[in-house]
This record gives C-alpha cells, sequence and structure tokens, in this order.
C-alpha cells in the first residue's frame, strides 16, 4: 500500500463498528428543553455540567440526529501514514518522560522523524513532532479520530496546527501534528508563575480568532465546536494555532440555519443555546471565543470550584463589570499589576460583552472580531504610566498647596528619564 495514501475501506469499516453505541445517555445534568429565555439562573445552571460530552437532550438524541462519519478520501492523501513500530521507535517506545499532555482518549508524546517521511530519527534530529495515541477502548475516541483526519487533512491556515500525518493499524489509532514549543494558553494562563504579558495575550486572541474565522468564511463552514485555552497551542513567537478537531462539524449551507446534532463540548465554554436545543450555528463558536477572551483578560478559568460561590461560573460574575466601563479594569488579571493598555482593556472587554451575547444573532461574527482586535496590537498607553502620571501631578499639587518647596532641577530630570514615562512632562 502506498504509504501516503492510507485505507478509506478500513476507516469506514471501524468508524459504523465502533460508534454504534458512542451515543450519550441521558444524565442528571441533561436540560430540558423547556425554555428559550436565556437569563443569568438557566446559564449558571447549564454550566454546571461537569463533564466532556455535556448532556443528551431527547429531542436532539444521537439515534435520530447522528452525526454522519467524515468521508473525505482526499484527506488521506495528503497525509503520511505511519506504521506503528515507526512511531513506536520516533518517541522512544512511548516512554513516560515524553508526555507531552493527555487528553479525553489518551496521552501525546514527543517524537522526532526525517524531514518529508516516515521514518524515525533520533531524539534532536530531524523534524520534532506530538504523537497523539487513542486508548483502545475508547470508542468515541474512534469518531473524533477520523473526524480530525478530515479536516485537519484539507484545511490549512497559519492558525491551525498542521497535521503531519496517521497511524491505523488493528486496534491502534494514532495522529503526528506539528510540534509546537510553547504548549497550550490553558499553562501559559493558569500554571505558570509568571504572568503572561499583555502584548502576548492580545497577539494570542487574535491569532485563535483568525484561526476561528477561517473555519467559518470558507466556501464549505465548520463549526469548532470545542474551542477553550487548552485547544490553543503556541508556538516560539506566540502564535496561536488551534488544535483538536475530534468535535468539529460541517457548518449549515444553503437555506438552513443551523445544525442540530448532539451537545458536546466541555462545560463553561458551550453556547446556552446550544446546549439547550442542539441547534450548532457559528456563533456557538463566537461565544465560547468570548469565554477564552475573558479567561486572557481575567486570568481566571471558565469554572473554577475553588473560588467563592459568587465567583466560580466566569461569566456570570464577569457580565455586569462588562456593561460598565468604571468597572472593567476590576476584571483585569491582577498579577498584571498596571502593565496592561488602558485602551486594550477597553476593547477587549467590549468585544467579550458582544461575543456572549445571550441572542445569538447579537454576537459579531469572527471577521468582525478580528477586525476590532488588530489594532490593539500598537497601543502603548500602559496603565502604569498613566497612574505614574497622575501620581506625579497629585504630589506637585499637594506641593504647592502646603506652600512646600518647588521640584528641584535634579528631580525634575530624574523623573523625566524614568523608565515608567513614555511622555514628555512638563514640570513648572
Amino acid at each position: 500500500m502506498d504509504k501516503k495514501c492510507g485505507c478509506w475501506a478500513v476507516l469506514k469499516r471501524g468508524i459504523k463498528e465502533t460508534c454504534k453505541s458512542s451515543g450519550s445517555k441521558d444524565t442528571a445534568n441533561a436540560l430540558p428543553r423547556t425554555s428559550l429565555v436565556y437569563d443569568a439562573a438557566t446559564e449558571t445552571r447549564y454550566l454546571n455540567a461537569s463533564n466532556r460530552e455535556l448532556c443528551a437532550l431527547p429531542e436532539v438524541q444521537l439515534s435520530k440526529n447522528s452525526d454522519p462519519p467524515p468521508s473525505e478520501e482526499k484527506a488521506f492523501r495528503q497525509l503520511l501514514q505511519f506504521t506503528f513500530q515507526e512511531l513506536k521507535s520516533a518517541t522512544g517506545n512511548f516512554r513516560p518522560d515524553s508526555i507531552l499532555g493527555e487528553g479525553g482518549f489518551g496521552f501525546v508524546f514527543k517524537g522526532w522523524v526525517e524531514e518529508n517521511s516516515t521514518a524515525p530519527a533520533k531524539p534532536g534530529t530531524g523534524v520534532t513532532v506530538a504523537v497523539k495515541s487513542l486508548k483502545p477502548d475508547a470508542l468515541q475516541g474512534h469518531r473524533e479520530w477520523v473526524a480530525e483526519v478530515d479536516f485537519l487533512g484539507q484545511l490549512h491556515h497559519p492558525n491551525l496546527v498542521k497535521l503531519v500525518g496517521y497511524c491505523i493499524e488493528d486496534d491502534q489509532r494514532l495522529l503526528v501534528y506539528e510540534f509546537l514549543t510553547r504548549g497550550s494558553l490553558e499553562n501559559h494562563l493558569f500554571r505558570r508563575s509568571l504572568p503572561l504579558p499583555w502584548s502576548n495575550r492580545i497577539k494570542i486572541a487574535l491569532g485563535a480568532a483568525k484561526g476561528l474565522a477561517f473555519l467559518h468564511g470558507g466556501t464549505e463552514p465548520v463549526i469548532y465546536r470545542d474551542f477553550k485555552t487548552s485547544n490553543i497551542l503556541l508556538d516560539s513567537e506566540y502564535n496561536a494555532k488551534l488544535s483538536d478537531f475530534g468535535l468539529a462539524k460541517a457548518g449549515p449551507q444553503g437555506d438552513k440555519t443551523h445544525v442540530s446534532t448532539r451537545v458536546v463540548g466541555t462545560y463553561g465554554y458551550a453556547a446556552p443555546e446550544y446546549v439547550m436545543t442542539g441547534h450548532l450555528t457559528s456563533k456557538s463558536d463566537v461565544y465560547s471565543y468570548g469565554v477564552v477572551l475573558l479567561e486572557i483578560l481575567t486570568g481566571r478559568r471558565s469554572m473554577d470550584k475553588k473560588r467563592p460561590s459568587g465567583e466560580q461560573n466566569l461569566v456570570a460574575w464577569a457580565r455586569p463589570y462588562l456593561g460598565d466601563k468604571r468597572k472593567i479594569y476590576q476584571l483585569v488579571d491582577p498579577r498584571l499589576e498596571l502593565n496592561y493598555s488602558i485602551k486594550g482593556v477597553q476593547k477587549v472587554a467590549h468585544i467579550a460583552h458582544y461575543c456572549l451575547s445571550r441572542d445569538p444573532k447579537s454576537r459579531p461574527s469572527m471577521d468582525e472580531v478580528v477586525k476590532g482586535l488588530t489594532p490593539l496590537q500598537d497601543l502603548n498607553d500602559l496603565a502604569i504610566f498613566s497612574y505614574h502620571s497622575r501620581s506625579s501631578q497629585l504630589a506637585r499639587r499637594k506641593k504647592k498647596t502646603d506652600g512646600t518647596q518647588q521640584f528641584t532641577y535634579t528631580q525634575s530630570k530624574n523623573i523625566r528619564a524614568s523608565p515608567l514615562n513614555s511622555g514628555k512632562q512638563h514640570y513648572r
């Protein structure tokens, strides 16, 4: 068999056999479709779901509205087909110290292969790759594995992770991606001691928005359906790339306004109307983007059980602040201190506010989000400069009022030379 071709017949047989039992059963967290009014109470309730598969509503049972398996053989022709032994050698026999992370359906290992080849390479040579293995008993994972190959085998964009190839042997299912050195946005926001700088946050938010805009704007629109910080990977220059297309879904076309599908995703990120009805649109992704934008702004997780009861749900906690210009600065990640753009925070809060609109029609398109974020890269109005300037003015006024001595020439010169000042300061 040609190593660059793959066997679609095997995949089709496999998905028919393994995906019959992939539908989710009703859970205690399933929400009845009784209301389309998405108030704060409803919003809080649906976020109580705690699994990746949020719920399966009676109206959208998989047996009635099952997602058809991908059927594009051309995707496989563009990818390298690895043998299991090749990937085993490339990762050092899948040794534990090569594990990059663990997803819902298996581990991700670091490995090395020869350039434009499936042959394994010695560590530190050739091309570094990330190898995702699927647990043999992950039945639902197989369906997502096929979807991943189908979408990433055909979609190419600077803000989408590159799929290099795949492996399918017996019950082994593996995917081979480009290796991104800085890992996930989740790690940088929540697991590192040093705060992610504001300029990098804006760059990442813009790159991720461009990735979603590309998916939504194609001739055959794609709804990502699982947009979250752990699925945004970063290269050495902090360029954002969307990964994990296992839940991606072909969007509505023609006269259709939505796609009816099983309700899956990650709690805290899924749009309320999608969870309640199973109706999926590109605006479902926009809502998820709004949640991630809030996480970037606040440094808080979408759901955090360790916080006080009124602050566990990020969207519910932040919504009152987003609509008040005087309060939005209370949302900013305190670890940034005053090292953020004033206008940038205002604009990011404004965009997040509209992305999180309860009415999907009121949410912007991702093209509009990209347009709104682009100018924020060039802003240098850091809050620390404004704070220092105001403090200096207050000090001068106080000294004049108290009849104290004026600044000496040397003092004035020292203040002007301070790195905290971005512009000229005039003292009388």
